[in-house]
């Protein structure tokens, strides 16, 4: 069984490097948004032309980052959304949502002081979980049938 996995949500953190070495030894493929934060803002005005209303500048690249974040949830077997500590991420419950719309399996990550916060979101999800590490265990136990050892 190959598994294509979609990395959605937090920006900041080395969390998708963590996932996909964990994983470096299933048959996983991984996508993800463009996680340069200046490239994914600045990529409509670079290549459409610049804009002096900074809302028109944020939508020309929300729409142009949005073909690829589409393109890679609706290929996906599986979606994982991260929830930073630092950044409130609406980008990433739409991504949940959207999954969950599309009827993805859906794991969401995120920290226990999200918990409330993100109730809604976590009752869309397959799982719910803290770590980089629990999703690599989550993906080998759906690929493999093997527990954490």
């Amino acid at each position: 069984m190959h598994l294509s996995v979609y990395l959605s949500g937090e920006i900041h953190t080395d969390w998708r490097d963590e996932i996909a070495q964990g994983a470096a030894d299933l048959p996983v493929s991984f996508s993800s948004p463009v996680t340069d934060h200046a490239a994914s803002d600045d990529c409509g005005v670079a290549i459409l032309g610049a804009e002096s209303d900074k809302f028109w500048h944020d939508r020309k690249g929300a729409g142009l980052n949005a073909i690829r974040t589409r393109k890679g949830i609706e290929e996906a077997d599986i979606v994982v959304v991260r929830f930073g500590e630092k950044y409130k991420q609406w980008n990433a419950a739409f991504d949940a949502g959207y999954a969950a719309a599309l009827g993805k399996s859906l794991i969401i990550m995120h920290g226990s002081d999200h918990a409330h916060a993100l109730k809604e979101v976590d009752a869309a999800a397959n799982a719910v979980c803290e770590t980089p590490q629990q999703v690599v265990d989550m993906l080998r136990y759906v690929i493999a049938g093997t527990l954490p050892g």
